[in-house]
């Protein structure tokens, strides 16, 4: 199933134009296109949602490597 095409006008650097003109055929840029900006899509999106986990990470809730076997070890005891 393809997906819905919509065209979009926007402005690019002239570098970047001459490069595309360059190496990409005729016909393929707005798929080179597409891909690149999903992909930076997922990266903006996987850059926020880190932001947001790393804010709900508590700060000075860490434990040694000792207390964390403690821990497990407490754990595991209890379900069995």
């Amino acid at each position: 199933m393809g997906s819905m095409l919509k065209k979009l006008n926007f402005f690019v650097e002239e570098g970047v134009r001459r490069e595309l003109e360059k190496l990409v055929p005729a016909g393929q840029k707005s798929k080179i296109i597409n891909e690149a900006l999903r992909k930076e899509l997922l990266r903006i999106k996987r850059e926020k949602v880190t932001a947001k986990l790393l804010a709900l990470r508590p700060r000075e809730a860490t434990f040694s490597k000792r207390e964390i076997v403690a821990m497990l070890k407490r754990d595991r005891r209890r379900a069995s």
